[in-house]
């Protein structure tokens, strides 16, 4: 299998959120946040959209060029002269050129026959490979496209000059087995590697991307904390996540993910829950007196991998689902060693309320008993 990275498009998939607009400087400093990660890809958006976009990515791959920044930058394209030939002034390291290709994009959307479209990705992967920059193409709508027909334009983009495909599953309608059957119905074709494009409509874009990754895909499209169009497409997070458990490949400096997370909240306005993986509140926050007891034991009864590898810490909630063994951890960790007994009254004084108590709470109770060392 070859080596699977992530490429990070909260820059261009990303803003496309809902109310999420990035200023010049937030869209640098992400991107240099993300390569300090380790990012491998940064789609850093279509700089034809707007000014502000445009002068973005030119700051982005000036830091590029000094070295600051390391991943690979791509810029965002349509299938047309002068989005390409913006895109090619930069001086990014790859154009990526999107078209839709299902019959029902076809129809209604751009109007052209299947034969018509396929001259369309002829020319534009052509005429961006003439700048000598490296091409990425999207085969936009791609779950729903007919196979033969997509497989037709995979060979066009390839011998226009398109060394990277990337699959679209534009309305998140993919679940694992049919994105299987997807890759390895254009697995034969040679002399290009795969790009996962996975929307999250259904709840399916972490099992799409990760089945993908098993099927040949050898780039993974996500967002930091799953932003983009609609409901969004992979979080960078979880599936950074899942490759490092189940196939222990790290894609991204996970200790940085807490940072980008927060700082990426801290400019779009949009908080994460506080039961979001990885990185949310309580992705490592435990209350069930028998899970905390476990975790005491041994700290994979409950956690799939340590908090320590995400540069988190784990934590012991307190309330009527607690058991001794938190109540004796949690003090024991403010420097309190209290008696079996005194651990029984706190738990019964715990148990006959119904609110959560906090380290001050918890610190009380056992200073107001006499036997504590």
């Amino acid at each position: 299998m070859s080596q699977i990275g992530i490429l990070d498009t909260t820059l261009r998939e990303g803003e496309q959120t809902p109310g999420v607009l990035f200023k010049e400087n937030q869209r640098v400093e992400i991107a240099k946040s993300l390569s300090r990660a380790g990012v491998a890809m940064i789609e850093v958006g279509h700089p034809l959209v707007s000014e502000d976009i445009y002068s973005g990515i030119k700051k982005i791959m000036g830091l590029k060029n000094t070295g600051e920044i390391k991943s690979e930058i791509i810029a965002h394209s349509r299938a047309a002269h002068m989005d390409i030939d913006s895109a090619a002034s930069l001086n990014v390291d790859r154009i990526a050129i999107f078209y839709g290709i299902s019959d029902i994009h076809l129809k209604y959307k751009t109007n052209k026959t299947r034969s018509e479209a396929l001259d369309i990705i002829y020319d534009a992967v052509k005429y961006a490979s003439s700048y000598g920059i490296k091409v990425r193409f999207t085969a936009e709508d791609a779950s729903r496209a007919d196979i033969n027909f997509l497989r037709d334009v995979i060979v066009t983009a390839r011998d226009a000059g398109a060394d990277r495909i990337s699959l679209a599953d534009t309305l998140g309608i993919l679940t694992p087995e049919s994105t299987e059957r997807l890759f390895k119905s254009v697995s034969d074709i040679k002399n290009v590697e795969y790009d996962i494009h996975a929307h999250n409509d259904m709840g399916m874009a972490v099992s799409n991307s990760y089945t993908a990754a098993l099927n040949g895909a050898t780039i993974i499209h996500s967002t930091i904390n799953g932003l983009g169009e609609r409901v969004g497409i992979t979080p960078t997070q979880v599936i950074a996540a899942m490759l490092k458990y189940h196939m222990n490949i790290d894609v991204i400096n996970l200790k940085m993910l807490m940072e980008i997370s927060r700082q990426v909240e801290d400019y779009t306005g949009i908080s994460m829950p506080p039961n979001y993986p990885v990185t949310g509140d309580f992705a490592f926050t435990h209350k069930s007196g028998v899970h905390v007891q476990g975790i005491i034991k041994n700290s994979s009864t409950y956690e799939f991998l340590s908090p320590e590898i995400f540069g988190r810490t784990r934590r012991f909630t307190i309330d009527k689902y607690s058991g001794k063994h938190a109540i004796k951890e949690k003090l024991a960790n403010m420097g309190i060693n209290v008696g079996d007994d005194d651990i029984n009254y706190i738990l019964n004084e715990i148990k006959s309320t119904n609110r959560p108590y906090n380290d001050d709470d918890l610190m009380s109770m056992a200073l107001n008993k006499t036997s504590f060392k």
